[in-house]
Order: C-alpha cells, then structure tokens, then sequence
C-alpha cells in the first residue's frame, strides 16, 4: 500500500487540540483538508505527521509550538496611538486588522487592549507559543 510523500496530493481529517484539551480547529462534519505535501500549505508538523502514513490510517501526534506558529514574540505586540486609526473604527479586544507597512505589504494583527490614548496591536499569529495536538485520518492520497 502507498505512503504518503513529498509531492503527494492528500486528504486528511484532523481535530485539533491545545493541551488543556480546547478543540481550537476540526475538518469534522465537513470536507477533509486537501494540500499537497511540501508545499508549506500547513504547519510544519502537521505535514511531517502525514510524511509516512497510508490511506485510511489514523494517528494523532504532538506538534512543539517551534514546529507549529512558532514562539510567541513580545515585540510582535505594539501600542499604537489612537489618532493613528480612522476615526470612524469601533475597536474591540480580538478584531482582527489588517495593516499595510511603508513597503506595501500587509499583515493581521490582532486588537489586544484598548485605553483612551492607545490601541494595543498583536501580530503574533493567536497559536504562537502553543504545543497542540492533532488526531489526523489521511483519507486520500493523490
């Protein structure tokens, strides 16, 4: 029976899970995740978990945060003053933002606190720093 590869096309199931036991993402009830493997379209160790197994196999592995969304890094967060923002937003712990940088490019940060003269900006991705855990199906390869 086939393994799953470098270049594969797979399908795969997946639950998972913080390690207080929190369901933070699940394919269950929907359609399974379709990547191909190598092509950094998942976490690190998430596609090193799949390298391997065979269609209709289960598993369910531990991924370290440093193969996941990474440490999380204080100088990813960043007060900002207000009058910086349209005057018009109605900011709220966890809304997402979407900012453009002086070069064009853009990135999510996340509202992290809110006081009268500043808004608290996070840009670390909101798993960074986190050890999860995944129960993984491959359903298909190619």
């Amino acid at each position: 029976m086939a393994v799953a590869k470098n270049g594969d096309n797979v399908q795969v199931h997946y639950t998972g899970r913080l390690d207080d036991g929190t369901i933070f993402d699940s394919s269950e009830g929907g359609d399974p995740l379709a990547f191909q493997l190598g092509a950094r379209a998942v976490i690190p160790g998430f596609e090193a978990a799949i390298v391997g197994m065979q269609e209709g196999h289960t598993k369910t592995t531990h991924i370290p945060a440093a193969a996941a969304y990474g440490p999380y890094l204080d100088e990813m967060v960043l007060a900002v003053s207000r009058d910086q923002f349209p005057p018009d937003l109605e900011p709220q712990v966890g809304q997402p933002l979407q900012i453009e940088q002086e070069d064009g490019q853009t990135f999510v940060a996340h509202i992290a606190e809110i006081s009268e003269a500043a808004i608290t900006l996070d840009a670390n991705h909101p798993l960074a720093g986190q050890d999860l855990t995944f129960d993984i199906q491959l359903v298909k390869i190619g």
